[in-house]
């Protein structure tokens, strides 16, 4: 997949002028007065990838109600409320399509060990020690802290007591796709699958209506979930309409396990199974070969790409590349801060860039445009959301963030796409806007107390620390 250049949809916005597609007239904008964002330049990863300088995206309620340059929409919303934007960027919240967020209370526990022995010797035996809800609600604050900062305003976890974790991501003000996890081992939440299963109607039934919670069937991955299983909740997922979260291909012991017992590779195995269709994401998808990357074209399966995490427990990388060639819909994930060690979209992109042009001899392998494309569009297109989020178009959420430019480490600025991706960096963010509701302003989150989870978080630390031995 190749990008346009900037430079060139820079000068093809300057010459639009106006609106941008349809708007909603000042007088039926829901929620009465509107909430523009102006003066900043707009880069609105729309399919022409539209760029308007000194432009304004008006907000109604919870949705987008137009774009275009500051001129004629503050014309258009004569007595709109006006957040300034003048010299920043503002572009479509950026999307973590991969995450465990209570695992922020793990972080730095055990680092610089593979992903089995870190998985089975460190990871596993804390969560059955230390997690219960009280633990998922303050790691789900810690981590929604950190996401807001950092100007991501959709995620998508898979965990333990996903209830509590909706209840916190709901307070915070955030969008997410959540998947209980099912697996077949006794979990924190729930001792047996059919518990599990349990659980994760309740939990399906009670969030599938609300604007922002998208709740999730989690089977955690081939190597922990038996085939009856995964059947089971590929079934469950297709019954209640939600989507369905798995990991997959993200180790090469992974593979070799998979085709020890079944003689299949793991996209293979699960294709045979009757898995894989459009409600699934998949993470990691780091060794699928050239027939599985068309199985899972063929089945429109998502992918989220988690090039940090991959990188530090030595899984692989990712045909990424080659899976966007193919037509499959590519995201970026951060995976749990316990195997990152944080929840940046912004280092995932410029990691993605970089590891691609490296592994492949090709500078051009995966260009700014695209890595920034993987963020937004491209997380939305993985998640089967993108007629709701993941641009600045007029009747999606209002889902968008202000990003200072100012920096010493960005300037000077020749092209948005290249200082966004190589230069900027979390801490840049300055406004956070998740359907319509400002939750960060000037870099402060307003929808949560930092200093009472910062205290919590440290509480943990210290009984985390004084009851695990962990290899080092």
């Amino acid at each position: 997949m190749r990008s346009d250049g900037a430079f060139e949809a820079l000068a093809a916005a300057l010459l639009l002028g106006g609106l941008l597609g349809c708007t909603v007239p000042a007088e039926e904008a829901a929620g009465g007065r509107a909430l523009i964002v102006a003066g900043g330049t707009l880069l609105t990863m729309d399919d022409q990838r539209t760029i308007v300088e000194n432009g304004a995206v008006a907000i109604a309620g919870s949705s987008i109600v137009a774009v275009g340059t500051d001129r004629d929409v503050r014309a258009t919303y004569p007595e709109a409320t006006v957040l300034d934007a003048t010299g920043k960027l503002v572009l479509p919240g950026l999307i973590n399509a991969h995450a465990h967020v209570p695992m922020t209370l793990l972080r730095g526990i055990a680092d610089d060990l593979p992903l089995t022995e870190w998985l089975t010797d460190v990871i596993f035996p804390a969560e059955a020690e230390f997690v219960d809800e009280e633990f998922v609600r303050w790691g789900t604050r810690l981590a929604c802290l950190e996401m807001i900062r950092g100007g991501i305003t959709t995620f998508v976890d898979m965990y333990y007591y996903e209830d509590a974790i909706a209840e916190e991501t709901d307070r915070c003000g955030m969008r997410a796709v959540l998947g209980e996890t099912l697996i077949d081992f006794p979990a924190p939440d729930n001792a047996t699958w059919d518990e599990a299963v349990t659980y994760t109607e309740r939990f399906v039934n009670r969030w599938r209506d609300h604007p922002r919670i998208s709740p999730a069937v989690a089977p955690h991955a081939p190597y922990t979930v038996s085939g009856d299983h995964l059947v089971a909740g590929h079934r469950l997922a297709t019954e209640l309409d939600v989507p369905l979260l798995i990991h997959l291909a993200e180790d090469k012991s992974e593979v070799e396990t998979i085709l020890e017992k079944h003689g299949m590779r793991p996209v293979q195995y699960a294709d045979s199974l009757g898995i894989l269709d459009d409600r699934v994401l998949a993470a990691h998808m780091i060794h699928p070969s050239t027939d599985e990357i068309g199985i899972l074209a063929a089945r429109g399966v998502g992918v989220a790409h988690c090039p940090e995490s991959n990188m530090k427990v030595a899984a692989g990388v990712a045909p990424v590349p080659q899976l966007l060639a193919a037509g499959v819909a590519v995201g970026l994930g951060t995976d749990g801060a316990a195997s990152n060690n944080n929840l940046s979209v912004w280092d995932e992109m410029d990691t993605a860039a970089k590891l691609h042009k490296v592994t492949t001899g090709d500078p051009t392998a995966l260009d700014a445009q695209t890595a920034l494309a993987l963020a937004t569009r491209g997380g939305a297109r993985a998640l089967d959301m993108v007629d709701q989020i993941g641009s600045l178009e007029p009747g999606k959420r209002a889902d968008l963030i202000i990003v200072n430019i100012d920096g010493y480490h960005q300037q000077p600025v020749y092209d948005p796409y290249s200082v966004l991706v190589y230069s900027t960096q979390a801490s840049d963010v300055e406004t956070v806007i998740i359907d319509g509701r400002v939750v960060m302003k000037s870099g402060t989150v307003l929808t949560l107390d930092a200093d009472e989870v910062l205290t919590r978080a440290q509480e943990y630390r210290d009984r985390i620390r004084a009851g695990i031995t962990h290899p080092q």
